[in-house]
């Protein structure tokens, strides 16, 4: 726990976002979570492996109209505690505490990277718990496929930067199509992440296969990728229309592996759709 920091000036940036901070336990972890609020339906928005949940406040907030999303700070981010596990389904297990926590009915899950894989899991394992998934870009990694694309070292050496004091131009050499918000929260952020939460979780990302969980995930389910994804390629949206043929799937143009970064415009306007047609509308849901 020591080598996380989260200066004063990265708390401040929670005064710009509108929502309220919210905490559920998950066995002995506390989870801090960012609530959007509404009478919509809950969305559950699941960040990747180096993204708290602030980070995501530029999609979130895009969204209020439609659902009420409720982002995640995952075990190990941000706010939320670090943990003796980071597998797949201790994430998932989170997501089933932040469930009955906050009462919610029957969310919409929406992963990105790490987080879609997570929310596969949960929508696989209790299929009657969530309306519906939207997975983007989830790391198709595994064992018998090929490496992650970004390697672990690379991780390592952005999260010293940031543990050492980074600054946004120094995130745009990484970077280089984000918005300068996005790199300034990047910046002062990253460094919340517990170091083993990421070394941990790339090692998931080739040792626990996606397409162990994908054929389950159950409909409605759409699986968004960046057509210039090196994370989803050709080959494996292939792979994952041939095995799951009930799911949609859309490409982002214009879009990497950070697809709502790399395009905000099309892709939160593809979320957009999909929500609609997962049917958005006031539910009662209580917190």
């Amino acid at each position: 726990m020591t080598d996380r920091l989260l200066t004063q000036e990265a708390l401040a940036d929670l005064a710009d976002v509108p929502a309220t901070g919210r905490w559920v336990r998950s066995g002995d972890l506390r989870l801090h979570l960012l609530d959007y609020g509404g009478d919509g339906v809950p969305l559950l928005v699941l960040p990747g492996i180096t993204s708290p949940a602030i980070s995501m406040d530029f999609v979130a907030r895009e969204l209020t109209d439609l659902v009420r999303p409720i982002v995640v700070d995952l075990r190990g981010r941000g706010l939320s505690d670090a943990a003796p596990e980071y597998t797949l389904h201790a994430y998932a297990d989170d997501v089933d505490a932040i469930m009955t926590g906050l009462e919610l009915d029957r969310p919409i899950v929406l992963g990105h990277s790490l987080g879609a894989r997570i929310a596969a899991v949960a929508a696989a394992r209790a299929p009657t718990s969530v309306r519906g998934s939207i997975l983007v870009d989830p790391p198709m990694s595994g064992p018998g496929r090929g490496p992650y694309p970004t390697t672990l070292e690379m991780f390592r050496s952005q999260l010293q930067q940031a543990q050492r004091g980074t600054t946004a131009a120094e995130v745009a050499q990484s970077w280089p199509r984000w918005s300068q918000r996005e790199r300034e929260l990047r910046a002062r952020w990253l460094a919340s992440c517990d170091p083993e939460s990421i070394d941990a979780t790339h090692r998931g990302f080739e040792t626990e296969d996606f397409f162990a969980t994908w054929p389950s995930v159950p409909a409605p389910t759409t699986l968004v990728y960046g057509a210039d994804s090196p994370v989803v390629t050709a080959e494996g949206a292939a792979e994952a229309a041939a095995t799951n043929p009930a799911a949609a799937l859309v490409a982002v143009e214009d879009a990497g592996h950070m697809v709502f970064w790399d395009n905000p415009t099309r892709a939160r306007s593809v979320a957009r759709e999909v929500l609609t047609t997962l049917g958005s509308h006031p539910t009662g849901a209580s917190s």
